[in-house]
């Protein structure tokens, strides 16, 4: 029997922790086939970006229909997209999937280290042409302010945020908690009627470089598997949780999370 199969659409992170490799990684630990659509290809490391190169629209036509037309997909998770131009592309193409194929948005703005990975004028284009197509929506509260397009101010503020979202069009939005602060990463999944909390201890390590792609990439990766998503989000949580404990020195500045926590049989 084939495993599930779901495609990444997103940067390349050169470095292993994020990105296309990230989602892989997270994907093969998560029981799915990853496939690949590449958006863009980066110069990064522990200690940052150093350059970012986005890949010609026509590459990435033809990168997706390749996967999409002979192995085809059953859940679809989506990064980083660099532009206006290839938010519009990536939008056209995920129309062409079946209704039933579910599109995991992780909305990427910036890089762990602060570094731009989306134009600043792209993410009117993200909220007008992505958001709509999203079954769920994975802001970190960084990106919540910019694609609901409003100021977060006050904890209600993200409320209001992710309504907001869910009147533009996303199915379920899940608001990530790992920047806030206190002992606790909290987490909310907005639906319609719906509001769900999801809470892990943080864990002591500064080691958290590709947390967002890995928590999309399993989400994507359960419900390929038939998981609900209220389900998908509290196993993608419980996963992310694990890797962010085991996450491990790499270079000079922020190592990754590591993907491969439960085969090890530890998260120290």
């Amino acid at each position: 029997m084939r495993p599930p199969r779901v495609l990444t659409i997103a940067g390349s992170d050169s470095g292993g922790g994020a990105g296309i490799q990230a989602d892989l990684k997270a994907m093969l630990a998560n029981g799915v086939h990853g496939m690949s659509v590449l958006t863009a290809i980066t110069a990064q490391n522990s200690l940052g970006v150093q350059g970012a190169w986005e890949l010609p629209e026509e590459q990435v036509r033809v990168q997706f229909r390749s996967v999409v037309d002979d192995i085809g997909v059953d859940a679809v998770k989506t990064g980083m997209l660099a532009s206006a131009s290839m938010v519009r592309v990536v939008a056209s193409l995920l129309r062409t999937l079946p209704p039933d194929v579910p599109v995991v948005v992780d909305p990427v703005s910036v890089s762990k280290h602060g570094d731009a990975l989306l134009a600043p004028d792209a993410m009117d284009a993200v909220r007008a042409e992505i958001v709509p197509l999203a079954t769920v929506l994975t802001p970190n509260l960084t990106e919540l302010g910019p694609v609901s397009g409003i100021e977060l101010a006050t904890v209600e503020d993200r409320e209001l945020a992710a309504k907001a979202l869910l009147a533009a069009g996303a199915t379920w939005v899940l608001v990530k908690g790992g920047h806030d602060v206190g002992t606790a990463s909290v987490d909310v999944l907005h639906g319609q009627g719906v509001r769900r909390v999801y809470s892990a201890s943080r864990a002591d390590n500064r080691h958290t470089h590709g947390t967002g792609c890995t928590l999309a990439s399993t989400v994507a990766s359960y419900l390929a598997r038939g998981y609900d998503v209220p389900s998908a989000v509290g196993a993608a949580k419980e996963y992310v949780t694990g890797a962010i404990a085991a996450g491990f020195a790499l270079g000079e500045g922020i190592g990754p999370v590591d993907h491969a926590w439960r085969f090890r049989g530890s998260t120290s």
